[in-house]
């Protein structure tokens, strides 16, 4: 029945984009922004103006939904950066993109640079550089660092409520210097839907419980979790859901298992060393587990996580192991899909595109 498989290194990235429909007017239009007359004085003051690095829109291209009824203002040097990554073959470059998709649906609906309002109540515009704001002398002019902090100077003198969000800690640290508040951007937007199953579970488990769990595996019935009471539960689980368990008299190692029917049982390629890669955390074990684990008990892997942890990484390593290190039959080819359009941007040429040939 594994004859003929292929084996798809399916980097599923989940983007939590917001839908177009909730971010913007329901009629469709663009809704010119004008702010200043609506929101004067103590009021107008109120209101934050969020000024967003590139590495925020790297790290979530959906960051754009996530300020509420506040002004959302983006430099022209975070355009050029974004500019800069959107052909790279990176997770990094897919943001990029994506990010730039968002712009784009956004300049379609009215002048970017005078601002649009958001149907949250805010609004988005992007501001060119401050050429005549000064900085401290130790920050030179030409640095795209250096340049969204004149953008968020020249705004204070403006009297707007300045806040630069960032995930860089020295850009943080020269707006401190500079006298500008910084964040570093934290938010998640994740569904109801995608927020009810993460694929892992932390658990306690019984400490004479341990050596059992490491020999046959338990009963899912013998875990428990607490809530903030310390008012121990059962926990429902889904097949093959991976979990921490902490044993709850020591609690100084945790183990790694999955469920299987009505037990957890530990990793059965915890060991394992996928063409020569070996996992770092929790995460990894995980995703070497269910990406070694046959596809007749899984079929499909979806990988989920933020830029950096080894996802296209590890799927490769899995792929290149399965079919070349230690073929099996199971599967007969290895298959890359990545991009806006995964059939072109895997090999398929255009021109035969109706017969999915591969080059």
């Amino acid at each position: 029945m594994c004859d003929g498989r292929v084996f798809f290194s399916l980097i599923c990235l989940i983007k939590l984009v917001m839908n177009k429909d909730m971010i913007f007017d329901a009629d469709g239009q663009a809704a010119q922004t004008e702010l200043k007359d609506q929101r004067k004085g103590a009021v107008r003051y109120m209101i934050k103006t969020y000024v967003i690095d590139t590495n925020v829109l790297i790290q979530a291209p959906y960051a754009i939904g996530c300020f509420k009824d506040n002004d959302i203002v983006i430099p022209l040097v975070v355009l050029e950066e974004l500019d800069g990554l959107k052909k790279s073959d990176t997770e990094k470059g897919k943001n990029a993109r994506e990010a730039i998709r968002q712009l784009e649906h956004l300049r379609s609906m009215g002048d970017l640079l005078q601002g649009i309002k958001l149907k949250n109540g805010g609004s988005i515009r992007i501001e060119r550089n401050f050429a005549d704001v000064e900085l401290p002398k130790d920050l030179p002019d030409d640095k795209p660092d250096n340049r969204i902090l004149k953008v968020c100077i020249g705004l204070t003198k403006k009297n707007e409520n300045v806040i630069l969000v960032t995930k860089d800690i020295v850009l943080r640290l020269k707006a401190q210097i500079a006298g500008i508040r910084a964040e570093d951007f934290t938010t998640e937007q994740i569904s109801v839907e995608d927020a009810g199953y993460t694929g892992r579970t932390e658990v306690y488990i019984p400490q004479e419980l341990v050596k059992d769990f490491k020999k046959n595996g338990i009963s899912y019935k013998e875990v428990y979790e607490c809530d903030e009471n310390g008012v121990s539960r059962q926990i429902d689980f889904i097949e093959n859901e991976f979990v921490i368990l902490k044993p709850d008299q020591t609690g100084k190692k945790t183990l790694l298992g999955r469920v299987h029917g009505k037990k957890i049982v530990p990793l059965h390629y915890k060991k394992s060393k996928p063409y020569g890669i070996s996992p770092r955390n929790a995460g990894q074990y995980f995703m070497q587990e269910a990406l070694m684990t046959g596809a007749d008990r899984a079929p499909l892997v979806i990988i989920k996580g933020m830029a950096g942890t080894a996802k296209t990484f590890y799927s490769l390593a899995v792929g290149l192991e399965k079919v070349y290190n230690n073929p099996a039959g199971e599967y007969r080819r290895h298959c890359i899909f990545t991009g806006d359009d995964p059939l072109l941007e895997a090999g398929y040429n255009k021109s035969t595109y109706g017969e999915r040939s591969f080059e």
